[in-house]
C-alpha cells in the first residue's frame, strides 16, 4: 500500500490538470484558492501534514498556474472548543477548502454541517466522518495499523505477559479506533493480560508521567503500545529513565524523529507508521477537485508502514 500510494502521489505532479480542468464536463478554473487545514493541535506530527499540503499546493500552481494558499491553523491545546473556534473563524472567511482532523465526532458536527450549508468543500484527514455524514476521509486504516503493533508485541513477548495501552485522546476517532483494536487483538491471545490503560490527550509530557506512573504500579509490565503519535514518544522516556530499557517492550506508533530515533537506540522495538506527508498532499488535493467541481471518492487510503531498526536508517 505504502508503494501504491508513493505512485500515485508521483503521478498526481505529472498530471496535465490544467487541460482536464478546464476540459472535464462541469468543472471550473480559478486564479487562485485558499484551503485551510485544522489539525487536532500543535505537534510535530501535524507539521508533517503541512508539509504534504505546501507540496500539493507547489504541484497544483506548477501544474495550473493558480496560486494556491494554505492556511494552517492548529489549536494549542486538544481541546474541542478551541478548534471549533479556529474552524467557525475558518468558516466565516469562506475559504475554498477546509481540511480537519476531528478532536470530538458529536463535538465538531455544527461546525462541518454549517460548513456543509455553506458548501465549502471538506475533507478530513487521519480521522474518519460523523455518523451520517458524507466526506471525504483521507488516512490509513486505524485499525489495521494498531494490529499491526499488537501482533508485533505478543510476537516479541512470545504470547505471555502484562501489557499496557496509551490511549492519546479518548473521543479522537482515530485514537479511539487504534485502542479498541489493541484490546480486540490482545483479547484473542490468553497468555496476553491488559493492566493499564493511560490517556495522555496528545501530550509527550503527559504520556511519560502516565507511563512512568503505570509501570510503577506494575513491576511486572513486560511492554506497551499506543494510540497516538505522542504517546510511544513518552513513554519511550519513561523507559529509559526507570531503567527499564531491555526489560519492556515498547512497540510505537508513527514516524516522528524521535521514534525513529528510539528504535534505533534499541528503546522501541518497532514502530507502526501512518505518512503524514501523504495525508496532507491528498487533503489539498482533494479540495481542490471539489473546488473546481469535480467528483472525489469518499476515502483516500494513504497506507501504514512497519518500522524496526533494519529500516530506519542511521
Amino acid at each position: 500500500m505504502k508503494k501504491l500510494a508513493t505512485v500515485l502521489a508521483c503521478v498526481a505532479f505529472a498530471l496535465p490538470v490544467t487541460a482536464w480542468a478546464q476540459n472535464a464536463a462541469g468543472t471550473v478554473k480559478k486564479d487562485s484558492y485558499r484551503f485551510v487545514i485544522v489539525p487536532k493541535v500543535v505537534h510535530p506530527w501535524f507539521d508533517k501534514v503541512n508539509n504534504g499540503a505546501q507540496a500539493a499546493a507547489a504541484a497544483l500552481k506548477a501544474q495550473t498556474g493558480a496560486s494556491i494558499e494554505i492556511v494552517y491553523s492548529a489549536p494549542q491545546t486538544a481541546d474541542v472548543v478551541q478548534q471549533n473556534q479556529i474552524l467557525d473563524s475558518a468558516l466565516a472567511t469562506h475559504p475554498d477548502g477546509l481540511a480537519i482532523d476531528l478532536l470530538d465526532p458529536s463535538g465538531n458536527r455544527a461546525s462541518l454541517e454549517e460548513a456543509q450549508s455553506q458548501k465549502i468543500p471538506l475533507v478530513l484527514f487521519d480521522s474518519v466522518p460523523p455518523e451520517g455524514m458524507a466526506i471525504t476521509h483521507i488516512g490509513s486504516d486505524f485499525c489495521e495499523q494498531a494490529n499491526i503493533a499488537a501482533r508485533r508485541l505478543v510476537e516479541v513477548l512470545g504470547g505471555e505477559g502484562e501489557v499496557a495501552i496509551m490511549q492519546g485522546v479518548p473521543t479522537a476517532p482515530n485514537h479511539a479506533i487504534r485502542a479498541e483494536c489493541h484490546r480486540k487483538l490482545f483479547a484473542q491471545h490468553p497468555g496476553i493480560k491488559v493492566v493499564a490503560e493511560g490517556i495522555d490527550n496528545d501530550s509527550i509530557e503527559t504520556a511519560q508521567q502516565q507511563a512512568a506512573a503505570i509501570m510503577q504500579a506494575h513491576p511486572n509490565l513486560k511492554g506497551w503500545v499506543a494510540s497516538d503519535a505522542s504517546g510511544p514518544i513518552g513513554i519511550g522516556q519513561a523507559i529509559v529513565e526507570a531503567g527499564k530499557q531491555g526489560k519492556v517492550t515498547l512497540v510505537g506508533l508513527d514516524n516522528l524523529p524521535e521514534m525513529l530515533d528510539m528504535i534505533r537506540k534499541g528503546v522501541a522495538d518497532s514502530s507502526s507508521a501512518s505518512q503524514p506527508e501523504l495525508q496532507g498532499y491528498w487533503s489539498v488535493m482533494m479540495l481542490w477537485a471539489q473546488a473546481t467541481g469535480a467528483p472525489v471518492p469518499g476515502y483516500v487510503d494513504t497506507g501504514n508502514a512497519f518500522l524496526t531498526k533494519a529500516n530506519v536508517g542511521g
